[in-house]
């Protein structure tokens, strides 16, 4: 089964990368998506919702390699 899964929003810090005992590349950063709106009220709210992404492999090397903070 695949599963493909689009995430858009800003890093939070940069990726690191680190490589299993049998050498897979895997690669984690945190990715914050914000959503603004207005309220009943007239009051503007704004909420950010954070997801946690692990990339293996060539993928893993090329975010470690071309993702930075706040891309």
């Amino acid at each position: 089964m695949f599963l493909r899964l689009e995430v858009i929003g800003n890093l939070g810090g940069d990726p690191e990368m680190r490589y299993t005992p049998s050498g897979d590349a895997v690669t984690t950063f945190s990715v914050a998506s914000n959503k603004t709106w207005t309220g009943k009220d007239g009051v503007k709210h704004e909420k950010a919702t954070w997801v946690r992404v692990s990339a293996w492999r060539a993928l893993g090397e090329n975010c470690a390699k071309f993702l930075h903070k706040g891309d």
